[in-house]
């Protein structure tokens, strides 16, 4: 939150985000004599908009997962089958993906974001984003999971909880989850 470039939130928040992590961890990593700082790109992540992939190359920081040229299926059939208790751990993006671009990032508005999604999981809602627009919770979910939200006794708990985080309006977004989708004004 101390770089006006990641609050300001361009597109290339990412960017500015990972060159500030990166920087750090290689300043740790040569402390403690580590010879490069790893992260978990793999495959899919290729085709999405990810500025803070340039980050990554510009710091010298490897990406083992993509080295070895494993896609997201590759990588839960693996941790799988190793007995990984996180080979089915749905993704969790950062929070700031969920503010539009160009409204800044604030830790208030991180915080609604981060409230209302813990409320939906706890409803059992397992992918799920809360994309902010202010007063308005805009609902993404898979398309099996879409359904369940409409039971009213669930939806009117569910309008309740993420209410609870500060939000005045809850809809659900018929489009339904996107990974790698970045919210529009």
């Amino acid at each position: 939150m101390d770089r006006p470039e990641y609050v300001s939130n361009t597109p290339e928040r990412c960017y500015f985000c990972k060159t500030d992590l990166f920087e750090r961890l290689g300043t740790l990593a040569r402390l403690e004599g580590f010879p490069w700082v790893a992260e978990g790109a793999n495959l899919d992540d290729l085709g999405d908009l990810r500025p803070g992939r340039r980050a990554a190359r510009e710091q010298g920081v490897r990406s083992p997962l993509l080295e070895a040229g494993l896609d997201k299926a590759a990588i839960r059939e693996l941790s799988r089958a190793l007995g990984l208790p996180t080979w089915e751990k749905p993704a969790m993006a950062c929070l700031a993906s969920r503010v539009p671009t160009g409204v800044p990032v604030t830790i208030e508005r991180l915080g609604q974001v981060e409230r209302a999604e813990a409320a939906l999981r706890s409803l059992g809602f397992r992918s799920v984003r809360v994309r902010h627009h202010e007063t308005i919770a805009r609902i993404e979910l898979p398309p099996e999971e879409r359904a369940r939200l409409l039971d009213p006794p669930l939806a009117s708990e569910a309008v309740q909880a993420v209410k609870a985080a500060g939000y005045r309006y809850v809809v659900l977004d018929l489009e339904g989850y996107r990974p790698g989708g970045r919210p529009t004004p």
